[in-house]
């Protein structure tokens, strides 16, 4: 059997795989170090559709000439299933109430669902909430859908959309100290939240970048040696460190943390990132 990847002829020797199935299955695996996943297949000339592909992976390979097999890119296949939950939740919004009941369930079967599961799982937590009747609004959830539509398609747009907000955060981490000293309590968790946030929305940024095959370059204020994706992960330790100094109630540790390795991390690999993203 002649096997080619999107067009291009693949060096592949199959050896105890009888199946279509079982091809496939040694083929993903090995996409998976690549970012990339199957995403159509034709036999012999013929496109495999929805409806046929559970008799195509039961076809004997001996029974085949050509099989050829295409790929997407993760980023490509998260952002269409982003588009198919866009119209998830508009045909919920849409239904009357005895649909409803049943629709969460049919929408976690669904292929878009099980990857936002895999590559998204708070979003795919939060739409299957939605779904049930719970969480948020059709609406408030189609904008959080579209802020990761846009975070995929457009990563250096959204780093630029974002400037004023990380510049407005990085001040009142600087401020958190003395918010926390003068009893503005409200104010100081307002602040760990919005941090929260956007920090949040930057890692998001990051792998999509990382994605592309942009590692980015050391933030300015990264030790000697020390890479993008090293300071990310002290970036994140850090993270952890404030969120459970706060959870302690541990004030000092929190202003310390807040004002002296926060603020100028966030700065620094909002840097990064976007020398990165205009590159890419």
């Amino acid at each position: 059997m002649r096997i080619t990847i999107n067009g291009k002829e693949a060096d592949i020797r199959l050896e105890s795989e009888q199946t279509v199935g079982d091809v496939l299955a040694g083929l993903g695996q090995w996409l998976a170090n690549t970012g990339h996943r199957p995403s159509g297949m034709a036999i012999d000339g013929e496109a495999v559709h929805t409806g046929s592909l559970e008799a195509s992976f039961d076809r004997n390979v001996d029974s085949i000439k050509t099989l050829d097999i295409f790929t997407s890119s993760l980023t490509e296949l998260t952002a269409e299933s982003l588009l198919n939950a866009l119209q998830d939740a508009a045909d919920y919004e849409a239904g009357v109430f005895e649909e409803k009941q049943r629709f969460r369930e049919q929408w976690e079967e669904s292929p878009q669902a099980r990857l936002l599961s895999e590559q998204m799982p708070e979003l795919f937590s939060e739409t299957a909430k939605t779904f049930s009747g719970e969480g948020l609004s059709p609406a408030g959830l189609r904008s959080i859908i579209e802020e990761r539509l846009r975070e995929l398609r457009d990563p250096a747009g959204e780093l630029e959309r974002a400037e004023p907000l990380i510049a407005g955060v990085c001040a009142r981490l600087e401020d958190l100290p003395l918010d926390i000293q003068t009893g503005k309590d409200a104010r100081a968790a307002e602040t760990i939240q919005l941090f929260s946030g956007i920090a949040e929305k930057v890692f998001r940024v990051y792998k999509v970048l990382q994605a592309g095959g942009f590692a980015g370059p050391p933030p300015p204020g990264a030790a000697s040696g020390v890479t993008c994706a090293e300071y990310v992960s002290e970036f994140g330790g850090v993270l952890k460190e404030l969120l459970a100094a706060y959870e302690q109630r541990d004030t000092v540790l929190v202003g310390d943390l807040a004002e002296y390795e926060l603020a100028p991390r966030l700065r620094d690999l909002y840097a990064a990132l976007k020398v990165s993203a205009v590159s890419a």
